[in-house]
């Protein structure tokens, strides 16, 4: 199966219009999202062409494809306009014989044993970091990108990571689970 991986829209109808196109073009399986797709947070400046609205027309039109988690800046509001749903805080799914815990990032898992893999958005910074008893993977941001890092999505397939711009497609970064 391969996963476009994905967080932190807020709002931005023009990185999730991005993010739209770069799912059709990768021909993957899924649309995971790691929560805060609609709102932009008390400390985020307004991303471009912020509107909630068009947001959800947008991901609503996926809405068969995606996969979802909640975000710190996601509310049961968003439920009454979204048309897939965003309420679980976390998901549980496999990476060949490994165990896959996606969970947008503003809490840790405590389910977390040696060997798994945990996806999270949140920080806004593309990462890969082997730690004591797991695999700690962020797909950076798709509208709000921290430390100089470029407005990303993560495709995984098979048990190999590449980190793409979600404005030109290219890749950045690629792994090995």
């Amino acid at each position: 199966m391969k996963l476009v991986i994905a967080s932190d829209i807020h709002g931005s109808t023009y990185y999730c219009a991005l993010l739209k196109q770069r799912f059709l073009e990768e021909g993957a399986d899924k649309l995971l999202l790691l929560g805060d797709l609609l709102y932009h947070g008390a400390r985020n400046a307004l991303p471009e062409d912020y509107s909630t609205v068009e947001t959800a027309a947008i991901l609503n039109s996926l809405k068969d494809r995606i996969l979802c988690v909640r975000g710190n800046c996601d509310s049961d509001v968003d439920t009454l306009v979204l048309e897939f749903p965003i309420t679980a805080s976390y998901a549980f799914f496999p990476v060949g014989s490994r165990t896959a815990i996606a969970t947008h990032g503003h809490f840790m898992p405590a389910a977390l044993k040696k060997g798994d893999i945990l996806f999270n958005g949140h920080f806004h910074v593309p990462k890969l970091e082997e730690r004591e008893n797991y695999t700690y993977v962020n797909c950076g941001s798709v509208s709000i990108p921290k430390e100089n890092s470029p407005h990303a999505y993560l495709v995984l397939e098979g048990d190999t990571l590449t980190w793409k711009d979600v404005e030109t497609g290219v890749p950045f970064m690629t792994a090995q689970l």
